[in-house]
């Protein structure tokens, strides 16, 4: 195998003529898109880089990679320069798809391949970052990843799991029916309401070109606002740009519900397509004290389970976090681990 690296910062780098038809190849959804991934680092106060493994010139490996460093939420990074030799992190993973590996590989690839791809990333990211660099760390590795990323003089750490959703209903009253009984009753009741509130405007599909980003940026910052910064979380706020480009795509399925009479967006939630498993990623509401509505949370995901059934998806992600609710809807957790490898195994 002939490796070749390419560390691209999607601000400065114009995209590679073949990215696009790799990334269609492995079915990557929204977020690894070169536009959509120029958009996030444009704003994001820690830059996101993409990697780029190719054996003989042909695309055969990439990484989504934040340069991590603690300090003002509201600060751009940049990557060269001075910031060279501050203390950063290069962070593996995407960084709105939680609990979604940041690694790629095109298939065919044995693991020995693999992890001499990922040693020769990891030491073309190190250069790349500078003196400054303290090493890689690969978040959300799935037991099927480990051998291509563990090794001597890395720690591997448990992490918070994902959870997943196995497609086996026909409809979406078959999955409410299979869950226990407190909350299969008490979902039925709250959709029937919900279907039967005059003063609620409903809508979701794809390529929502009624939307504003910056609306649903508002709300998305708010609503997380209530629960506090989550520790060792670098990333930055989701940007109004970067929404707005995110729910007219045709790969995104937009939920939203809003006041009949003013119009008021009260909540969203969306979905990242994939043929296999797609993503509930984002969801905001606005309190019940603050003038929103009691009972979305769960339509909402009555709805997400019927975006999987209808689109024939073998299975949907909800992501980390909010184990027990999302366990009792059926969601069942699959194990992750984090990889820190300092900078000394990486060179």
């Amino acid at each position: 195998m002939t490796v070749h690296i390419d560390v691209l910062d999607p601000r400065t780098d114009p995209e590679p003529a073949d990215w696009a038809e790799f990334a269609a190849a492995r079915q990557l959804p929204a977020p690894w898109d070169y536009d959509m991934l120029r958009l996030e680092t444009n704003s994001s106060r820690c830059p996101n880089l993409l990697v780029v493994a190719r054996d003989r010139g042909t695309p055969v490996a990439a990484l989504s990679v934040t340069v991590a460093r603690p300090g003002d939420l509201h600060r751009r990074r940049p990557v060269g320069g001075a910031a060279r030799f501050t203390p950063r992190l290069a962070e593996v993973h995407q960084p709105w798809m939680p609990g979604t590996s940041g690694r790629v590989f095109a298939p065919g690839l044995d693991p020995t391949a693999q992890r001499q791809l990922m040693r020769s990333a990891e030491r073309a990211l190190v250069s790349f970052i500078g003196p400054g660099c303290g090493g890689v760390v690969h978040r959300y590795v799935r037991d099927d990843e480990l051998p291509a990323v563990t090794g001597r003089g890395r720690a591997v750490r448990d992490a918070v799991p994902t959870t997943l959703l196995e497609n086996g209903f026909t409809d979406v009253d078959g999955w409410v029916s299979s869950l226990a009984r407190s909350r299969r009753h008490s979902i039925r009741g709250q959709r029937r309401k919900i279907a039967a509130d005059p003063s609620l405007t409903i809508r979701c599909g794809r390529s929502r070109d009624d939307l504003e980003g910056a609306e649903l940026a508002t709300l998305l910052h708010a609503h997380r606002a209530k629960f506090g910064r989550v520790p060792l979380d670098l990333r930055g706020a989701v940007t109004a740009e970067y929404l707005h480009a995110l729910v007219r795509r045709p790969d995104v399925a937009t939920l939203t519900y809003r006041d009949a009479s003013s119009g008021r967006l009260l909540a969203f939630t969306n979905v990242l397509d994939h043929a296999v498993t797609p993503l509930h990623q984002h969801w905001a509401a606005v309190p019940p004290d603050r003038g929103g509505k009691r009972h979305l949370y769960f339509d909402a995901y009555a709805r997400v389970v019927g975006f999987m059934i209808d689109n024939g998806r073998p299975s949907i992600s909800s992501g980390r976090g909010m184990q027990d609710v999302k366990g009792s809807l059926g969601f069942a957790p699959r194990p992750l681990q984090s990889v820190v490898a300092p900078r000394p195994v990486c060179r």
